[in-house]
Parts: structure tokens; sequence; C-alpha cells
């Protein structure tokens, strides 16, 4: 079923019945991002609140926008080493209340990276991936977190937020798929293997 398909999206605010859009916009890669998609569907649909509103962990489920930027021409993702998490993931933060991901983004991207958010041709301005992932450490919580993916050159990317990062580093889908999954988001290896398909479909 498709977000325009779901029977209370006529009942729906336009940001919860926009964001039923953006997840129906996302092609399941495995069994468990489709069983994520659903528990997303009807989280959002169910009326409880979306956004963070006291850090860390209210409310204790909270929309959460990744960013994925990939060096097209030299195939490799950039990742960032997340001092409070303690793993290497892709940039990316909360979204604010009634804030379209996409803006978060747009927003977390200059912020973090110093650079301006270019979609990727591989998903444009929409999600390429959806996690309903449980945090660990203090204030524990689950982020619903959307996955989108940019296009940048490398070496345009010379500075980055130190205050949230420790080192950030330019990986190859081999090299990511190499690494110990404890040390990497829970899912960074399932995306990896779904961003790899996706551009070998396109050629690239």
């Amino acid at each position: 079923m498709t977000s325009s398909d779901h029977p209370l999206k006529a009942s729906l605010d336009e940001p919860r019945a926009h964001l039923l859009d953006l997840i129906g916009a996302v092609e399941p890669w495995d069994d468990l991002e489709h069983t994520h998609l659903e528990s997303a569907r009807h989280w959002i649909a169910g009326g409880a609140p979306l956004y963070r509103v006291r850090k860390p962990d209210v409310p204790p489920m909270h929309l959460v926008s990744y960013f994925a930027v990939l060096d097209d021409t030299r195939g490799q993702l950039l990742l960032v080493a997340h001092r409070k998490a303690g793993l290497w993931l892709p940039a990316g933060g909360h979204v604010e209340s009634g804030e379209d991901p996409w803006a978060a983004v747009v927003r977390e991207c200059r912020e973090e990276l110093g650079i301006e958010a270019v979609a990727s041709p591989v998903a444009g301005e929409l999600p390429f991936f959806l996690t309903v992932t449980g945090t660990r450490g203090q204030g524990p919580h689950t982020d619903v977190s959307l996955w989108y993916l940019l296009d940048a050159d490398a070496h345009t990317v010379t500075d980055y937020d130190r205050g949230e990062f420790s080192a950030v580093r330019w990986l190859t889908h081999e090299q990511i798929l190499a690494e110990s999954a404890e040390l990497l988001d829970p899912h960074m290896h399932r995306f990896t293997r779904k961003l790899a398909w996706a551009r070998a479909g396109r050629g690239g």
C-alpha cells in the first residue's frame, strides 16, 4: 500500500500527509526495511508526536534526517565520527517541528559540513532509505530516520562541525562493507548495499 492509499491520510494534517507521501516514495530494499516503513506509517498516522522538543529523548520516538554524501566520480561516501553516538554515521540531524525533512537536510548540511545540499539523481529530494532504530547511551530513544543522498566532490568538504564530529572519512562501498558493523550505524551495511545496487542500475 502506498502512502496515497493510506486509509487515514485524508484526515491527517498536511505535515503528516506529506511524510506519508515521502515514505511511500521509498522502495524497500529488504524485509527489514519493509517492516520499518510499515512501522513508520503507523506511527505517523497514529497521531503520536513526531518532532524532538527536548534533548535527548522527548518524545521517546522522533524524526531524523540523515544525508549520505556521495562523491559519484570516486565512488566514495562521507562518514562522520559522531561524538555522542560513538559510531561512524552519515551526517544529519533532528527535524524541527513542522519542518520538511529535505529542508532539515539543507540546514544541517550547511551547519555540519559547510556546503550546500545538492540532491543526488539517484533519489532527488526524496528519501532513499528509512530506518527505525533504538539509540544507545544516555537518554536512549528511537530515531525514525529518513536517509537522503547528496552529491558532492570530496575536495569541496574542507571542514566540519568539530563539536559534533571527531573526524570524517571518505570510503568506498567495499571499504564500508569491510568495516565492523559494531563501529557503524547499525544499518550502514544495508544502506551501502542498497546504494551499490542503485548505482549499478544507473551505470554508476
